[in-house]
């Protein structure tokens, strides 16, 4: 969350000359409301569901970049769907997630203390995003161009992210 997975995404293809798709947009397509309106009105296990089935269906019909929302990867059925993807983590360090996502309007995650709730997030998904990335790109005061020219270089150098 804040790491800049959209905007990174959208750079990274366009530089790569492919398409880009964005999972939580995947899924709101084809739920016909907002993230936020299924976290409250459906619950969090159902919009996992929902973006496990979303990123099946990229990753099957999708020839390019796929952003995924940052709790993504925390379903056993998302991870193995990705095993065979190239996966870039855009890692973020607690005060750079916390400027970037201001009060958290809009993410259902955030209720409460930002601060203390980015924290915890962060510290409870990091080793799940390190155990599914092949590459790990630092987005502290750094720009979204910048992290963008690095994974496309990498992808330039080794054929893919590894």
């Amino acid at each position: 969350m804040g790491a800049g997975k959209t905007t990174v995404g959208r750079i990274v293809a366009e530089r790569l000359g492919v398409g880009f798709a964005d999972s939580d947009a995947i899924v709101e397509e084809r739920a016909g409301k907002c993230v936020q309106d299924i976290f409250v009105e459906d619950g969090e296990a159902a919009f996992r569901a929902l973006e496990r089935e979303a990123v099946a269906a990229a990753l099957t019909d999708h020839d390019g970049v796929l952003s995924l929302g940052g709790g993504a990867v925390l379903d056993p059925g998302t991870r193995a769907l990705l095993a065979a993807h190239p996966v870039v983590f855009l890692r973020v360090g607690l005060s750079d997630a916390v400027k970037r996502v201001g009060l958290g309007t809009g993410r259902p995650l955030l209720l409460g203390n930002v601060r203390a709730r980015v924290k915890q997030l962060l510290d409870e998904r990091t080793p799940v995003y390190e155990g599914v990335a092949r590459f790990t790109v630092e987005t502290d005061g750094r720009g979204p161009a910048e992290v963008a020219a690095e994974i496309v270089t990498a992808i330039a150098t080794q054929g893919e992210p590894s």
